[in-house]
């Protein structure tokens, strides 16, 4: 507020500089949805390297192909990922006789019972058979008297994960009692707000258990036998002992829970998922995400169902994100490839797609090659070519390599590649000397035919990056007074970062007169916009497009005649 002098003398007022800065948003956050051996299901999970993936997610598994594509994208330079697991139940198995229903489908999740106490693994799948938990009394009476308690109501908790590099959880003080006015220590309470590893199972009764009864310091349900088993397998490694496993584990921990079975496009976009953010619109519970995957999924060898592809496509346009569409493992050749290109589920200019497969090693089938697609590759190779290079350059070329990718399942040719690249098929090439790399950069809509404005992935990029940064750089222009001050004040800080790209390259034009404009003035708003409280940002930008056709001519040079 301005100043009100009261006595004479020198009076000091700041006065707001009008400059807000808008800072570029991140170009290479990819999302993967699909199915994994573990971790929180409908829920996207950001990881930071595949460490992280292995640690929450399982890691590779031969149920999925998600695992691979993750790998692939931290291989090729990949920094940061969603992941959104989808679990699908397993169903009833077929009744073997006669008479009443079916048996009951596997659980879902691993139940265990400690000291009469039930809980159950935080996720389904089988990966909670590894859980082990134990109980101890060695707990404080000032906590107790703290929340009007006894010693004798509390007890400690302990869950490990026994899976390599598995985590440890520890909770002091919990108790099964209640109070009027709710006891934040009560044991379901405390493992839904914190635990990763374990969930009290079912509703908390309104009459609380019994306490478990501490006849000895600990109650630790890692058996004498299971021990006996564990010094058994170490001296003779060869001896699978299945059965004997089997029956330890199941006498720990219940029966075995179920990895669920495979995806379908429901799963994905199913009726009521999009409503309840569930499925691919989990992602809808995610800010921002740049790139797309969905590893295949349906059949051996697998693919990704068209619908599926179609709604992926669909969304991606909603969010400003790009989708990477893998080729179909029918497209064993170019001809295939030329003509399936024509029955892809969408044409988007959000999305591109990469053929052939990748021909890579398996370390789960004792490393035999087998095909792979190729789309978590290339967003690794995307997000190493947007920090090495920016955005606006063509994530192709050389210097586009794919690491981790012995071969191509398709080799290609130069005048293969002709006949794909037009269609708008981005190649994947073996080059000499450069090995494979990434060799188009076109967009679905990038068919020449179309003639399209987007048709190169750098181009559509850019834009989107910039659609995005602005989006959420001018949100505080909204309740502003709509009149020549504020858009002096908008003119100033989106020209300022308008102006940041240029110096970096990112359009064309050697001033900033020709590569890109911002007006916001009365010609842009009229009085009758004014009234409607609208205000109207006209932002042009001249794009740089990908060098893809280098022609070099050569003359001889004919002796001069002096005359």
């Amino acid at each position: 507020m301005p100043v009100t002098p009261t006595y004479p003398g020198v009076y000091i007022e700041e006065i707001p500089s009008g400059v807000r800065t808008i800072t570029g948003v991140a170009t290479s956050i990819t999302a993967f949805v699909g199915r994994t051996l573990r971790g929180p299901t409908d829920e996207p999970t950001t990881i930071n390297g595949f460490a992280d993936f292995e640690r929450v997610f399982g890691g590779l598994w031969t149920g999925s192909w998600l695992g691979y594509a993750v790998r692939d994208f931290y291989l090729n330079g990949g920094s940061q990922a969603i992941i959104v697991r989808l679990y699908h139940p397993d169903p009833p198995p077929a009744n073997g006789g006669g008479g009443g229903g079916g048996a009951p489908p596997p659980p879902a999740k691993t139940a265990i019972t400690v000291g009469g106490l039930t809980f159950e693994a935080a996720y389904p799948g089988s990966w909670g058979q590894r859980l082990r938990v134990r109980l101890d009394n060695d707990v404080s009476a000032d906590v107790a008297a703290s929340m009007g308690l006894t010693k004798g109501d509390l007890f400690n908790l302990t869950v490990v994960d026994t899976t390599p590099g598995g985590r440890t959880e520890q909770y002091r003080n919990l108790t099964l009692k209640d109070t009027p006015v709710g006891t934040p220590r009560r044991v379901d309470r405390v493992l839904a707000a914190q635990s990763r590893l374990l969930h009290w199972k079912g509703s908390f009764p309104s009459t609380p258990p019994a306490m478990p009864s501490f006849a000895a310091d600990v109650i630790d349900p890692v058996s004498k036998a299971e021990k006996d088993l564990a010094d058994k397998l170490r001296a003779n490694p060869t001896d699978p002992a299945t059965a004997e496993r089997a029956a330890l584990t199941t006498a720990l921990n219940g029966a075995a829970a179920s990895d669920g079975g495979s995806l379908n496009s429901d799963d994905f976009i199913g009726a009521g998922k999009a409503g309840a953010k569930q499925g691919l619109y989990a992602l809808e519970k995610a800010d921002l995400f740049n790139l797309l995957v969905i590893p295949p999924y349906t059949g051996d060898p697998p693919d990704v169902d068209d619908t599926v592809v179609a709604a992926a496509a669909a969304y991606c346009e909603l969010r400003r994100a790009m989708l990477l569409v893998d080729p179909k493992s029918a497209w064993t050749d170019k001809d295939a490839a030329k003509a399936g290109v024509a029955s892809v589920a969408t044409n988007s200019r959000n999305a591109a797609l990469f053929f052939p497969r990748l021909r890579q090693p398996d370390p789960l089938r004792d490393d035999q090659k087998g095909n792979f697609a190729p789309s978590g590759a290339v967003a690794g190779v995307f997000a190493r070519t947007d920090t090495a290079r920016g955005v606006w350059k063509a994530p192709a070329g050389l210097d586009a390599s794919l690491v981790g990718v012995p071969e191509l399942s398709v080799p290609l040719t130069d005048p293969e590649n002709g006949e794909l690249n037009p269609l708008g098929i981005n190649c994947l090439r073996a080059l000499p000397a450069a090995g494979r790399v990434v060799w188009g950069s076109r967009t679905l809509q990038g068919d020449d035919r179309l003639a399209s404005e987007w048709k190169y992935v750098p181009v559509r990029r850019l834009a989107l990056y910039l659609e995005e940064s602005l989006y959420r750089g001018t949100q505080w222009v909204v309740f502003e007074p709509n009149d020549e001050p504020l858009w002096a004040q908008i003119r100033l800080n989106v020209g300022a970062f308008m102006q940041s790209l240029f110096r970096q390259g990112a359009f064309q034009g050697r001033t900033p007169r020709e590569a890109y404009f911002v007006k916001c003035d009365k010609e842009t708003t009229t009085q009758d916009d004014i009234n409607r409280g609208v205000v109207n940002i006209v932002v042009g930008f001249a794009p740089l497009k990908p060098a893809e056709f280098v022609i070099i001519q050569l003359q001889q040079m004919a002796g001069q005649i002096a005359t």
